[in-house]
Formats: structure tokens, C-alpha cells, sequence
């Protein structure tokens, strides 16, 4: 019997094909929960990570089509719940869950796309104090960015009308919620920004859920309204809401009926306010009055007959003219001394007097050097002489006057001082006071 009649053999294209149908088949969607490992987000798009817990791993991909619809970012570390089904890739030979949706595991997605948003922005500095615009103390014209069918509109118009109904309102109509909503609300402020006809704007809407008030959480929201020139109050659903957009806002209002508030002051208020200031602006001016009258009163008491007043200006000013006369005289006689010192200070310092007694000093300073010279000269003349006396009695040549003489031997030269050195029959040149002599050794005693 041929043992290999009832083998199969499949190439391992086949069975990895065979191994992704049974797969795919039975595991058409799976939810699993693990940490993300490995993450890579290259230019395609696409997601690719690992997930594992702590007793296995397995590869997962999400498809740009997918991810494209993420409201949060994924990072290493992080706890994930992804839904989606099993395949096989061929060229690795490895089974991975094709994503179709992830949620961040212990909080929501929408949640966690939020604190994302939120805090990459405010370390950008999208939310300093310092770059909030001051709101318009009467604004003439109100823009307001918001549904035309909710009921945001509808409060704020009544909030308008009850407070300061000549106030005027631009509306810019636009969807609160669903896809492309929040790419209206920042065009709707980009607009009134090129409109240039208000003085402020209100964006925002009623209240919902954190799904129906997404919109205003969009990154590109809270960009327009920090581009925007026009200071912007958010408005966004009620009181315990917040949005990213609240955050960018030159000023955030709990509810559209108190942005309305803050934007218009009440007819009513301003009235008493005018009255207020009409009846302190009254107080003022009667006490003003009432302190001048009181202050011309003193000075009609106080002013007396003109002539004698004048009669004291008079004598004022004699007694001035007298010390002014007095000053003056002091003065020209100081001036007058200070001028002979400066006189006497000048003879004294005359180039004449300086030049004379430079010349007197250069004469005795020639008979000075004169005498020192002739000195000098005298102690060094004596000098030479000792020293003349001296070499001339070391001088080899009083020697030889005294009748002795040098022999220098003919062939070197050298001076004889030993009869022993010579030879007989050697010739020697004899030194004399004057002249020379040669003479042969005819003998010699030692």
C-alpha cells in the first residue's frame, strides 16, 4: 500500500489561506481589553500596535478609514477595549484583530479626547489670561453664532428685549451638533470677523449630552475663537457643562440667557445709575458753590482801604530798593578785593619774573657743573698717574733697562728660561732694552 496515496500537502500560502477562512468565519467580531505596546503611526494613516495583558499579546491594525473617525490619541501604556474581527497576515504569518472601534478602557472616549485636547492646548498657551480680550462696556450690535431653531437663540433674545431692546442683533446661523458642525461654528466666526459689524459675539448652544455639545470641543472651534479679533462669550449648554471652546473664550457664560446678560446692561440699571450720578454730580456743584462763596466772603473781610494797602505795598518796595542798593555795593566790593588778588597773583606769576629766574638758576647751575668737571678731572689725572707708576714698574721693559734680556729660542720662538732646554750649537735671539742680538750655545751649565 503507497502510504503517500492519502496525504495532502499544502503549500504554506494555502494553509495560511485555509488558517485566515476559519478565522475570519468564527471570529467575525471579537471585543478584547489589553495595553497598547509598540504603537506606530506612519504617513498612510493607518494605526498599528500590541496589545497584551500580562500572560500574551496580540497584533492589531485599524485602517485610516477607521481611525479617521478617533476622538482621542492612542499612546504606549495606555488601557484599551478594541472591537473588531480576526484575520491572518499572510507574509508574516501572524493572526491580528482588524480594529473597527477602540474606546480607552475605564473612561470614555469622548472624555478622554477631551483632557487630550484640552491639555495639549492649554500647554500651548491657547488659554492664558494674558491673551483674553476685555468685553465692551455698551456694545451697539450683539453677533451671535448659534442654531436658529434651538432654544438658545430664543433666550437670548429675550434676555435682550427685557434689558435693552434697542440693542441690535446679527445672527449667523449654523448646526449645533452632528458631522460638520463644528467646522460651520468656525467659519460662522471667521465671517463676523470679516464683517466687521459687531462689537461682541456669543457662541454656544443649549444643553445635551457630551455627544450633542462635541461640536464645541473640536480643535478647530477653539482656534477661531482665539484667531477671532471680536471678543468672543462661550455659552455651551448649562452650568455644570464645559467645553474646549469655554476655555478659549474671552469669557465663559454658564447659559446663553447670561451671556445675554453680560453682553447688555438693563435699561432699568442704567436709569439709576444715571440718576445716581445726576444727583451726585447736583451735590458736587452745590458744595463747590457753596465752599467758593464762602472763600470770597473771607476775602471781602479780609481786604481793607486800598489806599493804605497801597501805602504798605510802597514802603514794601523802598525797603527792597534800600537792601537791594546794600547787596549791591557788598557785591561790587567783594568783586573789587577778589580783583587786586588775582592782580598781585598775576605779578607774582609774570612770565618776565619766571624767565629771569630760570636764567639766574641756569647760570649757577653752569658754574656748578664747570667746577664739578675741573674736579673730576684733577682726581682722575692723579689716578692715572699712580696707575702709570705702578705698570711702569711691573713693565718687563724696566726689567731689560736694568741690563737683563730675553732669549727666545730661533725655530719656535718660545722663551728660554732653562739652560737644560738648550742644545749646543741652537740658535737664540736675544731681547735688549734697544735692539736684538743672535748667539749660538757654544755651552751650558746646568
Amino acid at each position: 500500500m503507497d502510504i503517500f496515496a492519502e496525504k495532502t500537502i499544502l503549500t504554506v500560502s494555502r494553509l495560511t489561506a485555509l488558517i485566515r477562512g476559519v478565522l475570519e468565519d468564527n471570529f467575525d467580531q471579537v471585543w478584547v481589553e489589553g495595553e497598547v505596546s509598540n504603537l506606530s503611526l506612519p504617513s498612510s494613516g493607518h494605526l498599528y500596535f500590541t496589545l497584551k495583558d500580562a500572560g500574551a499579546q496580540v497584533r492589531c491594525v485599524m485602517f485610516k478609514s477607521a481611525a479617521k473617525n478617533l476622538k482621542f490619541r492612542l499612546s504606549d501604556g495606555m488601557g484599551l477595549i478594541v472591537r473588531g474581527r480576526l484575520s491572518v497576515y499572510d507574509q508574516r504569518g501572524e493572526y491580528q484583530i482588524i480594529c473597527e472601534y477602540l474606546e480607552p478602557a475605564g473612561v470614555g472616549a469622548l472624555q478622554l479626547a477631551f483632557m487630550q485636547l484640552k491639555e495639549r492646548l492649554a500647554r500651548e498657551g491657547l488659554f492664558d489670561e494674558v491673551r483674553k480680550r476685555p468685553m465692551p462696556r455698551f456694545p451697539k450690535r450683539v453677533g451671535v453664532v448659534t442654531s436658529p431653531t434651538g432654544a438658545a437663540i430664543h433666550d437670548i433674545l429675550n434676555v435682550l428685549k427685557r434689558r435693552f431692546a434697542s440693542l441690535e442683533v446679527l445672527l449667523y446661523p449654523v448646526r449645533g451638533q452632528g458631522d460638520g458642525a463644528a467646522r460651520e461654528v468656525a467659519s460662522a466666526i471667521a465671517d463676523m470677523n470679516r464683517l466687521g459689524e459687531v462689537d461682541v459675539l456669543i457662541v454656544g448652544r443649549g444643553g445635551g449630552s457630551l455627544e450633542d455639545l462635541w461640536a464645541f470641543n473640536e480643535e478647530i472651534v477653539a482656534r477661531a475663537v482665539r484667531r477671532s479679533r471680536i471678543p468672543i462669550i462661550s455659552a455651551v449648554g448649562h452650568e455644570t457643562d464645559w467645553t474646549i471652546c469655554d476655555f478659549a473664550a474671552d469669557l465663559r457664560a454658564p447659559t446663553p440667557s447670561a451671556a445675554a446678560e453680560l453682553v447688555s446692561a438693563s435699561a432699568e440699571e442704567l436709569r439709576g445709575q444715571i440718576d445716581s450720578l445726576a444727583h451726585r454730580l447736583r451735590l458736587g456743584i452745590e458744595s463747590y458753590l457753596a465752599a467758593r462763596e464762602a472763600r470770597l466772603d473771607l476775602l471781602r473781610r479780609a481786604l481793607h482801604d486800598p489806599t493804605t494797602l497801597v501805602g504798605h505795598l510802597a514802603q514794601r518796595v523802598d525797603d527792597l530798593t534800600e537792601r537791594l542798593a546794600v547787596s549791591l555795593e557788598n557785591v561790587l566790593i567783594r568783586r573789587r578785593e577778589q580783583l587786586n588778588r588775582l592782580n598781585q597773583s598775576l605779578s607774582f606769576n609774570s612770565p618776565i619774573y619766571l624767565i629771569a629766574d630760570r636764567r639766574q638758576r641756569l647760570h649757577q647751575l653752569e658754574s656748578d657743573g664747570e667746577r664739578l668737571i675741573q674736579s673730576k678731572l684733577k682726581v682722575l689725572k692723579l689716578a692715572f698717574g699712580e696707575q702709570a707708576a705702578r705698570l711702569e714698574v711691573l713693565s718687563p721693559l724696566s726689567t731689560l733697562a736694568r741690563g737683563y734680556a730675553i732669549a727666545r729660542r730661533c725655530k719656535d720662538g718660545t722663551v728660554a728660561t732653562d739652560a737644560a732646554q738648550l742644545a749646543e750649537g741652537e740658535l737664540l735671539k736675544l731681547n735688549f732694552r734697544r735692539g736684538t742680538a743672535l748667539c749660538r750655545v757654544e755651552s751650558r751649565e746646568a
